[in-house]
């Protein structure tokens, strides 16, 4: 196990001890200490401690008694950020059921897949996805839709940049197996205790699917604990901070960091249901909020944003995320306006997010950071399955008390998943990554994202990196195109900053490059785009990127 970045671990434990109780507990456990302690803000609303306990407790009785949801049972929960979504959340844990969290821009047959994949009865849904939903009770196991209304949480007098399904006024549907959120709320029902223990599973956050069939991570309340506790202690949180929450719940960096972590220290959660770079602005500077976990893309939208100023972020004291390589340049303009630097972190749905974390004191900028509390992270070839030497390029394994139990009704890749190291299970992360002498962890890019030109090995994250360097790119995506004499080419599809456009053309990006990457990198082919499609959690889908692009050279071909 490597110990180098003990050197610069901060000031805490390198062990923590992970609570023997459910994720629920942890609610409960604040609203008794803190119940007239603001638990939520929402578009001017806010919901205490002890009101949200009991609208949970309210809700989970409903589950059990009027739904007859079991022990064990997945409940799905699909919806935008919202009070609800918490509420939802620790309701079906409370219930002893298992929540199947999924992302709320599916469309009806990709939201099947997830019904049928868990068997799905119940679903607790925001009313904007009514239809998306409602087509599946007719096909599929799914039985009862509590469904929700955002704006019964906001607040009257709060207008200004709302999100549409913030505003739209509460539908009614004419059906029995549709239950009204409010019409739960008024039923009142008392919950039984199910003996729910830190081995139960609690959450089955599904694989983005980018290189197949998505798959369902089964995570206990221990191993969510793990990543609370050590998201807590890493964060310095105090019952009093203000956390803006504009990562989406149904992911692990939102779900943990966002939602469960100021949860359990009983700070207080500032939502937003949509991301909207002056809302954010603005609730920074109103709310006060002091710690802020986003992604790249998103921090870079946000400083974008010319309105924003200095004084306007003097509350924040943490900024931290991950998703993609955070650029330079902006690092640097952040830290200059702010004083802070922004602090990366690294994990996957495998691990309910974060397995190493840069030290907030001494980050390292487009870095992963160093392994967090009981992790033994390992670079190893992935032909040879042997550790490679410090520096040397690998696939990223790591061992730890937040990896999931293994892969839901998928034995077969759950073989494949794991590796035996010196008496230990490790997970292979399929990320190609290198450690430093000092024991910081570097993103080299996806296994499968590996461009092959020409014969030599191109890695897509290196050289989106170096693009990031010339003023005029905002964004940058590179991808691995067809090529009938070097096998693959390389294409860089870039979104350029305000004010750039006209200015600067494809031709000057690929000499720009030309000058400062080895000859086999620098991309020869350079496409402007206005935005790059992207997950609900804001990675940028490189595969779709790539994909139409093959689209469209073989159409080309045919005429």
């Amino acid at each position: 196990m490597l110990t180098k970045h003990y050197e610069f671990w901060p000031k805490l434990t390198k062990s923590i001890t992970v609570p023997e109780t459910s994720i629920y507990e942890n609610l409960r456990v604040s609203a008794t200490r803190y119940p007239d302690h603001d638990a939520v803000y929402y578009y001017g609303q806010t919901l205490t401690y002890r009101e949200l306990l009991e609208e949970v407790d309210q809700l989970a009785g409903y589950l059990q008694q009027y739904l007859d949801v079991a022990k064990g049972e997945k409940v799905l929960l699909f919806m935008q950020n919202s009070p609800q979504f918490i509420i939802g959340y620790y309701a079906i844990l409370q219930s002893g059921g298992v929540v199947v969290p999924i992302n709320p821009m599916l469309k009806t047959t990709e939201l099947e897949f997830y019904i049928k994949d868990c068997s799905i009865k119940t679903a607790i849904i925001g009313q904007e996805l009514a239809d998306v939903v409602i087509p599946l009770l007719e096909k599929t196991t799914l039985n009862d839709l509590v469904v929700a209304a955002y704006s019964d949480y906001k607040g009257e007098d709060h207008d200004e940049f709302l999100p549409p399904e913030v505003a739209a006024h509460r539908f009614t549907f004419e059906d029995d197996r549709i239950h009204s959120w409010t019409d739960v709320r008024n039923v009142r029902a008392e919950t039984e205790d199910r003996n729910v223990s830190p081995d139960d599973l609690a959450v089955l956050p599904y694989t983005s699917g980018t290189t197949g069939l998505p798959k369902g991570c089964m995570h206990t309340n221990r191993t969510v604990q793990a990543n609370i506790m050590g998201a807590f202690y890493w964060a310095r949180a105090t019952t009093d901070s203000r956390s803006l929450a504009t990562l989406p719940f149904f992911h692990v960096t939102g779900m943990v960091h966002s939602m469960h972590m100021p949860i359990f220290s009983g700070n207080t959660i500032v939502v937003m249901t949509r991301w909207n770079r002056e809302t954010a602005r603005q609730l920074i500077r109103d709310q006060k909020c002091s710690h802020w976990v986003t992604i790249s893309t998103m921090l870079v939208d946000f400083l974008a944003n010319p309105e924003v100023k200095a004084e306007d972020l003097s509350s924040l004291y943490a900024i931290s995320g991950g998703g993609a390589a955070f650029p330079k340049a902006l690092g640097e303009k952040l830290y200059q306006m702010t004083g802070l630097e922004f602090v990366e972190g690294y994990g996957l749905s495998e691990t309910i997010a974060q397995t190493h974390f840069n030290p907030p004191d001494r980050p390292k900028l487009q870095c992963l950071g160093i392994p967090s509390f009981d992790v033994d992270a390992r670079v190893i070839d992935p032909a040879t399955n042997e550790e490679v030497e410090i520096g040397g390029i690998g696939e990223i394994v790591v061992h730890g008390p937040q990896v999931m139990v293994g892969y839901y009704n998928r034995e077969e890749e759950n073989e494949h998943a794991f590796i035996d190291i010196d008496g230990k299970s490790f997970f292979r992360t399929g990320d190609i990554g290198r450690c430093d002498e000092e024991g910081y962890f570097f993103m080299v890019d996806r296994l499968k994202r590996m461009i092959n030109a020409s014969g030599y090995n191109v890695w897509p994250t290196e050289v989106e990196s170096a693009l990031y360097d010339h003023p005029a790119v905002q964004q940058a995506c590179v991808v691995g195109v067809p090529d009938p004499r070097k096998g693959e080419n390389i294409k860089a599809f870039v979104i350029l900053n305000d004010g750039y456009e006209g200015k600067v053309t494809e031709e000057d990006i690929v000499e720009w490059s030309k000058e400062r990457m080895a000859a086999y990198k620098y991309p020869r082919i350079v496409e402007f785009k206005k935005e790059f499609p992207t997950t609900n959690s804001g990675k940028i889908l490189w595969r779709k990127l790539q994909e139409q692009e093959n689209e469209k050279i073989h159409s080309d071909r045919k005429t």
